[in-house]
């Protein structure tokens, strides 16, 4: 079923998606009538496998193609038929830049900078030191891209994203490949960058990337957008859960009908929107009836099991 992504009332919404469809060669429905918006200044996140539609659904966003049907705006403009309009006004780090690997990564920038026309401001030297230094590769200035490591390269694709001090930044997997102490640092620029007012879509394999820095979210199955809203919303929207073994001489029928749930052999598992009160009446039963529950794990709904639970029903072939 397609959900469309809450709003929030009163808000500029500089991204919008509305219907969206893309369909390849072969009628293959790769986005499937997928809506939502995003807010001046919001951070949003694009979830889902590889395969769910989200780079088929981003590249319709950035203007690279045209929608098969539905309605794109970015900055209240067409990104695909007003290319010209919106491109200087928005920042696209891609999965790979694709950079010629014997530049240095002050002479890339300069490259850039001589092909981003219309930027918000002055491309110059002081902004390419600008960007360079704050993506943490002030020191490695001389050094050429082949020698630089993989979360490095990550950092230039995003210095070259932001050369033009964008209004909308489009980050397509921004910390793939950085250690933790790099993408610590580019979750803590994206923080900056928001709180200075750009708006921010991005999407990411990592969960706890998206906890941290979305205000909002979308998981794409099959093409859909199925779960949306922020984090907080979307993890209670489903259950907690606990689990353990019982004692060999413990059948699951003893259990108190309210508890129970799937099991396999003396593994339980008990699903439960109220966590609290199931644990409470699960101890107050044990030690009632002297039952050892080994292995006892009780966990509060997470970003991870919502997304397992709908990555687990995902088709192959999507895009």
């Amino acid at each position: 079923m397609t959900s469309t992504a809450p709003e929030r009332p009163g808000t500029d919404h500089v991204v919008t998606a509305d219907a969206l469809r893309r369909t390849y060669a072969g009628g293959f429905d790769a986005v499937r009538g997928v809506s939502f918006s995003v807010a001046r200044g919001e951070v949003f996140a694009l979830l889902g496998t590889n395969g769910a539609g989200k780079t088929s659904t981003v590249e319709l966003l950035e203007g690279l193609a045209r929608p098969s049907a539905g309605t794109v705006r970015v900055l209240g403009l067409d990104p695909y038929a007003r290319r010209a309009e919106v491109r200087p006004r928005t920042g696209v780090m891609l999965q790979e830049g694709g950079f010629p690997a014997d530049l240095t990564v002050a002479e890339t920038v300069r490259m850039w900078a001589g092909c981003t026309t219309g930027a918000r401001g002055p491309t110059g030297a002081g902004r390419r030191t600008e960007v360079v230094e704050r993506v943490g590769l002030g020191r490695r200035a001389a050094v050429r891209v082949k020698q630089l490591s993989g979360g490095e390269r990550r950092r230039l694709d995003l210095a070259l994203a932001l050369l033009g001090r964008p209004e909308v930044l489009f980050l397509d997997e921004p910390t793939s490949g950085m250690d933790p102490e790099g993408r610590r640092d580019t979750w803590d620029l994206v923080r900056e960058l928001r709180d200075e007012g750009t708006t921010v879509l991005l999407t990411t394999h990592y969960l706890e990337e998206a906890e941290q820095l979305a205000d909002r979210l979308a998981i794409l199955h099959a093409g859909e957008l199925v779960l949306a809203g922020t984090p907080g919303e979307v993890t209670a929207s489903r259950p907690a859960r606990i689990r353990f073994r019982l004692p060999p001489d413990v059948p699951a029928a003893r259990l108190p009908l309210a508890l129970r749930a799937a099991a396999d052999g003396p593994r339980v598992e008990i699903r439960t929107t109220t966590l609290q009160e199931t644990l409470g009446e699960l101890l107050r039963w044990a030690a009632d009836s002297g039952t050892v529950l080994d292995r006892l794990d009780a966990r509060s709904p997470s970003l991870e099991e919502a997304f397992l639970e709908i990555a687990d029903h995902t088709p192959e072939g999507v895009r």
